[in-house]
């Protein structure tokens, strides 16, 4: 079955680091896989933390530092990060300019911390 999300409908999260805007998901649309963008301010920083599956990013504007697993590296517009699932990762917005992504990932993906600690599923994702 197809469903259309309409603009209006995204949905927005904010958080301290960053706002999800999700475009589709379990819980919005009925999708298997969460569709979201992820805006973050110049020089903000994400959590190191893990999730439980892979998740892409396609950055669409800014740069950031990506750390993951232990290996950093800068992305611009039109690269593409693939993250592993179960490894440490942070996103460090670049301080001039900022960063903007379109990720994927499973629908009910979970995020832990280092520590082992269970942030749950976060509500972009939901």
């Amino acid at each position: 079955m197809m469903s259309v999300v309409r603009t209006a409908d995204s949905r927005r999260t904010e958080t301290p680091n960053a706002v999800m805007t999700t475009f589709a998901s379990p819980s919005l649309g009925g999708a298997g896989q969460s569709l979201w963008r992820v805006d973050m301010n110049p020089g903000a920083q994400g959590p190191l933390h893990l999730f439980d599956v892979e998740q892409i990013w396609s950055v669409v504007g800014g740069a950031a530092t990506v750390e993951v697993d232990g290996e950093t590296f800068g992305v611009g517009p039109g690269d593409t990060v693939v993250m592993p699932p179960a490894v440490p990762r942070r996103v460090t917005a670049d301080p001039h300019a900022g960063f903007a992504a379109v990720v994927t990932a499973a629908g009910g993906a979970r995020a832990t911390l280092p520590d082992g600690t269970d942030k749950g599923v976060p509500p972009w994702i939901a």
